[in-house]
């Protein structure tokens, strides 16, 4: 379950940022997830909260927002919108289509005390 190092990673994050900004105790954590990152949102806050146990974001809240899947087709020289991967344009059915958002994963905020 690639989901607990991803959580891992955002504790590092979260740490970092409370060391730079001196504050001691988390409240939110706001993350970007895009629909094609193969990540399973229900398995990150499942995750988040046992990476976070004992730690200055124990007890806090992860709260995902979900990016949408956009590509810009070869096919049609258009930028499309998209849901899963190996999908075909929508405009065209073409399915050379270049990612180009939707595939991130970036902590966007973070409410402290």
């Amino acid at each position: 379950m690639h989901e607990m190092s991803l959580c891992e990673s955002i504790l590092k994050i979260v740490q970092d940022q409370a060391a730079s900004q001196k504050f001691e105790r988390v409240i939110t954590v706001y993350l970007e997830l895009g629909v094609l990152s193969h990540v399973t949102p229900e398995a990150m806050l499942f995750c988040f909260d046992i990476v976070t146990k004992d730690s200055l974001a124990d007890g806090a809240k992860l709260e995902i927002h979900q990016a949408p899947g956009q590509a810009w087709c070869l096919g049609c020289e258009k930028n499309v919108k998209i849901e899963k991967w190996g999908q075909p344009c929508p405009e065209c059915t073409n399915y050379n289509l270049q990612i180009t958002a939707g595939d991130e994963m970036k902590v966007t905020e973070l409410e402290v005390e």
